[in-house]
């Protein structure tokens, strides 16, 4: 092998390009992986701050896709746990279960408004919209227009930042899919069991999903391959349609390096704006007009030893701007310091440049702080005894009604170069589970050695609903 030549090089050290890494070093191929930020894991990272432990919006470790479980056990061998599953809807001042029960939401809701959404209900079963372009349509010819303004409306606009009529239908049918009012009133009535997408318990590394990561980059590293932190990406040199070398930067030194194989796993608009020479105008246009949206954290450690038994409160209230709260204890008791200590991640949906972005960490712990006492979380804000802020960028990819057909010229011109593969969240702008970002990257390891999966035809949720692709995929 010549100097500064890898067979397989990996941009970024996610869950899906780690993945690919372990899976290549198990073939006996010692790698390179490049990431930009000081740590490995990307948003399925954990962030410590005075002993406390917190992810970036809480990641459970559930599949249905046996590989991937495997895979998660054999690196992390014993040191899960079993979380059961807790959380509810902040709503108009009361908490409501989730997934949706009819006796709880008919005494939150009161009878007359509980019958007006059932009308609602079976008005649109009987008069459904003829189009389902975007999300409000979607949901409303599911679950009626009275549950979805309820419901539906208020946190998704909070979460995306635009209207649910700007929202591709896609992202309802990838997300909410298997749910269905008829459904849970049925199970309610005669005890039968929850919605398919809704699992009561699932595994948990002890000390949060970082450990998963960090014990992947020991493992590769142990085998000869680098992992190298604090480095971007800042060129990929390509010939016609190879991928010939990538220019990264660690520090004040930029170096090059080439390999046979290159896998993505960095954001897809990224990617094309950083090819030498760029491609054609249409393409730039195309990863121009694919959206982001970010995402801040606010951990405050509260003085208080019990606050609430959930996981994690979807705040619906649009009078509040935090969109989610995590409750760390409730996650794993290994999450905080001081067990007689509370740690709540107070979440909040922004786009990078807005005023909840721009706010400087001291207003952003007050907002949060004043926010969890309004919420009747906690009764006093001088429990509020120190908190710190985390920023992410590009946390979610946008479904906006541009998005597919632009995706869609992305994925073909990817798809002509010979030794490119882009995998994972960001790499396919798709928003995927960490099961699937690594499934991504399996079968993209898989193409090296000669398969010819198509990974964009990776159906993001179906594995949870139906037979997925096929069972050599999931079970092999």
């Amino acid at each position: 092998m010549k100097p500064n030549h890898y067979p397989t090089l990996i941009i970024g050290a996610g869950p899906a390009g780690l993945t690919a890494g372990y899976e290549l070093s198990k073939n006996n191929q010692n790698i390179l992986v490049l990431e930009k930020s000081d740590k490995v894991g990307g948003i399925s990272r954990t962030e410590t701050y005075k002993g406390y432990l917190f992810d970036i919006g809480g990641h459970r470790f559930f599949t249905k896709v046996k590989r991937v479980e495997n895979l998660w056990h054999e690196v992390l061998k014993d040191e899960f746990i079993k979380v059961s599953r807790l959380s509810r809807i902040y709503y108009d001042g009361k908490f409501f279960s989730y997934p949706l029960e009819p006796l709880n939401a008919v005494k939150n809701l009161g009878i007359i408004n509980s019958l007006m959404i059932l009308y609602s209900y079976f008005k649109i079963k009987i008069f459904p919209l003829s189009s389902e372009e975007n999300f409000e349509q979607w949901v409303t010819n599911r679950f009626g227009e009275r549950l979805y303004q309820t419901f539906f409306k208020t946190y998704t606009e909070k979460v995306w930042g635009i209207s649910c009529t700007k929202i591709s239908a896609d992202w309802a049918a990838q997300r909410i899919q298997g749910l269905s009012l008829r459904k849970a009133v049925i199970d309610a009535l005669f005890g039968i069991s929850k919605a398919k997408t809704l699992i009561k318990e699932f595994d948990y590394p002890i000390k949060g999903p970082g450990m998963m990561w960090e014990k992947f980059q020991e493992k590769l590293e142990n085998k000869g391959s680098q992992v190298l932190l604090n480095t971007e990406v800042i060129k990929i040199q390509r010939k016609d349609k190879k991928i010939t070398a990538i220019i990264a930067q660690k520090g004040n030194e930029t170096f090059r390096v080439t390999a046979d194989h290159f896998i993505n796993t960095m954001a897809i608009t990224a990617l094309i704006r950083r090819l030498e020479p760029l491609p054609p105008e249409n393409i730039l246009k195309a990863a121009s007009t694919l959206k982001y949206r970010d995402f801040l954290i606010v951990p405050l450690i509260i003085d208080q030893e019990h606050l609430f038994p959930d996981n994690w409160i979807y705040i619906h209230s649009p009078e509040f701007q935090v969109g989610r709260i995590q409750n760390f204890k409730n996650w794993s008791l290994k999450m905080v310091a001081d067990v007689t200590k509370t740690c709540l991640g107070m979440e909040y949906f922004c786009s990078e440049g807005d005023k909840l972005w721009e706010m400087n960490n001291e207003d952003l712990i007050r907002l949060a702080s004043e926010e969890v006492v309004n919420l009747g979380l906690i009764d006093d804000i001088k429990k509020v005894i120190d908190g710190t802020v985390i920023r992410q960028k590009k946390a979610y990819p946008v479904y906006d009604e541009e998005y597919q057909k632009n995706l869609i010229i992305l994925q073909e011109y990817i798809d002509e170069f010979e030794n490119l593969q882009s995998v994972g969240r960001n790499g396919m702008h798709r928003y995927n589970n960490q099961d699937h970002s690594m499934l991504s990257a399996l079968l993209a390891v898989e193409n090296i050695f000669g398969e010819n999966h198509n990974l964009w035809d990776i159906n993001t949720e179906r594995s949870y609903h139906e037979e997925f692709m096929t069972k050599k995929l999931i079970n092999k």
